[in-house]
């Protein structure tokens, strides 16, 4: 059973809160309710709608977003409502009753394949949200625990996978053409999405409460320098590898030699452009902003 942790995120519209949860709610379904009577498939919306303040409830992967009457403003009851929602999941309380659903929309789901700067990896983007946090995946024997991984490596062509919230990259070996693959490939995950299989098991070991403490903790417990480098890292730099289907995570400082280590991930492992990457953009951009606390970037599997 999944161990729920909510935490409140702010939209563009003032009167709508999102309340995002640690696991998907719902697999490729997304549900909205207008008042309690059309809610009568979903107690946990029900249970939202006994709020006085409540106006209308919308469900979908791993979040509920709520929208508020003015008689209040979010900030003075939010906390309020995701510890109840919380609760409501962690009590094992039903979201949704699936089988008896006359309101449920299926989203349609359309995936576009993205060239990279890795000539050897091709990006496959969905319209919605795949998976919580990031996965790599080098060999089939990784994908114990994602049943989407393990369906992919069962084309020969496919060497490497990277799976992030909306994103698939695809690292393939040379025997085939991108111009052969992508097609197959593309219509592959399309119709997996399509059909709500599991994508990543929920008792993978990435995903355990536990897991997601211990890397908690093992921020907590570096330096002040190590630190500043990660927050960099996470604000200016993931986001733009994260574009050309890659991700990059901290590794370890050396504060004798100054030099930063990190980990190159999916599209940008083993890229022809990564070093130049390395060089002229993350390793200039940690100079400018750490001082002479940095000299050298260098990467562990770039």
């Amino acid at each position: 059973m999944s161990n729920y942790t909510i935490t409140v995120s702010e939209t563009s519209n003032p009167a709508i809160v999102k309340f995002e949860a640690n696991h998907f709610l719902t697999k490729h379904t997304s549900y909205e309710y207008n008042n309690i009577d059309e809610a009568q498939n979903s107690p946990l919306a029900q249970q939202l709608f006994y709020l006085p303040f409540v106006k209308k409830i919308y469900i979908s992967g791993n979040f509920v977003a709520a929208e508020r009457f003015n008689i209040v403003n979010w900030p003075d009851v939010q906390e309020e409502v995701a510890q109840q929602i919380e609760k409501y999941l962690n009590d094992g309380g039903i979201i949704v009753n699936e089988n008896t659903s006359d309101s449920k929309k299926k989203i349609p789901v359309t995936v576009y394949a993205e060239s990279t700067p890795n000539p050897a990896a091709m990006k496959f983007v969905a319209n919605k949200k795949i998976v919580l946090n990031n996965m790599e995946f080098k060999s089939i024997d990784d994908a114990k625990y994602a049943p989407m991984a393990t369906a992919l490596f069962s084309f020969p062509f496919v060497k490497e996978l990277f799976f992030d919230e909306n994103y698939i990259s695809v690292i393939k070996y040379d025997v085939a053409d991108w111009d052969e693959v992508t097609i197959p490939l593309r219509e592959f995950i399309k119709q997996y999405l399509e059909d709500g299989k599991t994508i990543i098991d929920e008792n993978a070991p990435e995903l355990q409460p536990e897991k997601q403490v211990e890397q908690k903790q093992q921020f907590e417990n570096l330096s002040d320098t190590s630190k500043q480098i990660v927050e960099i890292l996470d604000e200016y730099v993931k986001p733009a590898v994260a574009s050309d289907g890659g991700n990059i995570e901290f590794q370890e400082y050396d504060e004798a030699s100054k030099t930063v280590k990190v980990v190159l991930q999916g599209a940008c492992s083993g890229c022809p452009s990564s070093t130049f990457t390395l060089k002229n953009g993350i390793e200039n951009m940690l100079k400018q902003m750490m001082g002479d606390k940095v000299q050298t970037v260098e990467a562990i599997n770039g």
